[in-house]
């Protein structure tokens, strides 16, 4: 007689075993991992808001965080690196193969760069004062990519602005803390799955192409959206831009034996306990929630296990600030 073809499924695969008769609190929707990572190796990181977690829990318990300028928030001041495009055109400009047109933006009497403008709060004196900051950034950025043993990248969104005449990826729209807002310059973009597997795959294999043995371990951010330019609910488009993530991150998986994913997202909102895991405002993380996540991300790709996991409080991101914009605007 034929065995049934579910017969020898570990725990983990049936929904009674790994989630119904486990603690909330202790769901850990591993899958086997591709590599670990130890103290000695270099690990930079990028991506959104929640990628500081991860940066902080690396120094917090003494492994090598890799970062190339001083005082950096990630391995680089790059600041928030929400979509593949952002990241892939960042890697294009560290090798000069992407220059984008426009090279700063006013804010009152000062300018920022138009790629990083809340990395340095106080802005630049002049326009070429930015220009000289970019230019030692990317040069960085490419020690930075050469260097590194394993790159830890969150993906965080699908939606942005674009440059209407080169086609650059804004971490943020001009028009209300700095530059100026042109519907003619600038467009709203949502990218598809199609297109997030692009930008990405384009990247991992321009870092190969410096760094041969470089690893990469995606993961996907549980942060909503804070406004979506769809027209539609904000929860239509956190679940689309999630989704698609999600399924990118799966994709590039399968192509690059060099690339694996960490399951931060399935962690804080698919474990049903949305009421421990978020704020009253059901998008900020909570301790508890960042807690569970390191947990799982040291036990299976350090087999370390953590007692006290760091939870930092962090200086606003992009989309805090976007937040507490449309909040005056409504007043």
């Amino acid at each position: 007689m034929s065995r049934f073809p579910y017969d020898d499924r570990p725990d983990a695969a049936l929904w009674k075993r790994a989630i119904q008769m486990v603690d909330a609190t202790e769901i850990d929707p591993w899958a086997p991992v591709r590599f670990t990572i130890d103290t000695r190796e270099r690990v930079a990181s990028a991506g959104s808001c929640f990628a500081r977690h991860i940066a902080a829990n690396l120094k917090a318990h003494g492994f090598n965080y890799f970062q190339t300028e001083e005082g950096a928030e990630y391995s680089a001041n790059f600041g928030n690196v929400y979509t593949t495009l952002q990241l892939w055109q960042l890697f294009e400009r560290a090798y000069g193969r992407f220059s984008p047109q426009e090279k700063h933006w006013r804010r009152g009497d000062r300018y920022v760069d138009p790629l990083r403008p809340r990395v340095f709060p106080d802005g630049f004196v002049s326009p070429e004062a930015v220009h000289e900051a970019e230019r030692l950034h990317l040069e960085a950025v490419r020690r930075l990519f050469e260097a590194l043993d394993v790159f830890v990248f969150t993906l965080g969104l699908t939606e942005g602005f674009v440059s209407t005449i080169d086609g650059t990826a804004f971490p943020a729209c001009p028009g209300k803390d700095f530059g100026v807002f042109d519907a003619a310059r600038y467009a709203f973009r949502n990218l598809t799955v199609a297109e997030n597997v692009e930008y990405l795959d384009a990247f991992v294999s321009a870092l190969l192409h410096v760094n041969p043995s470089a690893r990469i371990l995606l993961t996907v951010s549980p942060v909503p959206l804070v406004a979506t330019m769809e027209n539609r609910s904000v929860l239509q488009s956190t679940v689309y831009s999630k989704s698609v993530l999600r399924v990118c991150a799966d994709e590039l998986r399968r192509r690059h034996p060099c690339v694996d994913y960490f399951w931060s997202y399935e962690i804080v909102t698919a474990t049903y306990n949305n009421d421990r895991y978020f704020e009253p405002d059901r998008r900020s993380v909570t301790e508890a929630g960042v807690a569970h996540v390191m947990r799982s991300f040291f036990r299976h790709f350090a087999n370390l296990e953590i007692e006290r996991p760091q939870v930092d409080d962090f200086d606003p991101c992009d989309e805090d600030v976007l937040d507490a914009i449309i909040k005056k605007a409504s007043l």
